[in-house]
């Protein structure tokens, strides 16, 4: 099988590999990791070091001609190239992001109990996660999303509204409290560089409750980074 074998049939081509049925996904592959370890156990390009030792030894005067200092360039230089973490998923028409660290597991849909008295539209009742009962919500209500409605297009590829979509549950832990809740689609765990990140516009900042911390550009999609301190912390608020 090619080892880009993902652009043609697989996840970033037309789905049509027999394994993502088990998979589900090209990165949980071996033929996807085989190559991706390939890829960063190469030899690096010829001078690749000596280029890069000759701009980190050069001066702030001459690096720069906005009078940074080479601290500031060199924490400016790291924060470019750490890409962020961030697992992107579907709900509705909307795509959203948190970071990677926060998930625990993704899990096919499960039987929700709901709670006497208790569950709410944002509190939906317990799931049974590999023995252990935890709380099921909806970040759909809770972000006043609106219901699911067509497909939109994937993110990777020309839109095909007739793929087959996957729904999922998805843990999370956020500072120790675990939370269950399902989304319409997970396109993957994705390395974003910084620099296809943009600040949330100012007209939608300034509203009374926003979520988003910041727009991803992703492929040809605005995808919502959500702020999960804020996301989480509201919620608690609204349930207990």
């Amino acid at each position: 099988m090619s080892e880009k074998c993902w652009n043609q049939i697989g996840i970033e081509g037309d789905r049509s590999c027999p394994e993502l049925n088990t998979v589900i996904h090209c990165r949980n592959c071996p033929v996807y990791t085989s190559a991706g370890r390939s890829l960063l156990e190469r030899d690096a390009p010829e001078n690749y070091r000596a280029e890069w030792t000759d701009l980190l030894a050069q001066t702030p005067t001459t690096l720069t001609s906005d009078r940074q200092t080479l601290p500031q360039l060199q924490r400016a230089t790291a924060e470019f190239f750490d890409p962020l973490s961030l697992l992107i998923f579907r709900l509705g028409v909307e795509w959203l992001a948190l970071a990677a660290s926060t998930f625990q597991e993704i899990t096919q849909p499960c039987t929700i109990h709901t709670l006497p008295h208790r569950t709410n539209e944002i509190l939906l009742g317990l799931v049974n996660i590999r023995g252990e009962l935890l709380p099921c919500i909806s970040l759909r209500n809770l972000l006043g999303l609106e219901p699911p409605g067509t497909y939109p297009k994937p993110l990777n590829g020309p839109g095909d509204l007739t793929r087959t979509v996957y729904s999922r549950m998805v843990v999370v832990n956020i500072q120790g409290d675990i939370w269950v809740f399902s989304v319409d689609e997970i396109e993957g765990i994705h390395r974003c560089d910084r620099h296809l990140i943009e600040e949330v516009p100012a007209v939608v900042s300034k509203a009374p409750i926003t979520y988003t911390q910041y727009i991803v550009n992703w492929q040809d999609k605005k995808v919502n980074y959500l702020d999960e301190e804020l996301v989480f912390s509201t919620l608690k608020r609204r349930i207990l």
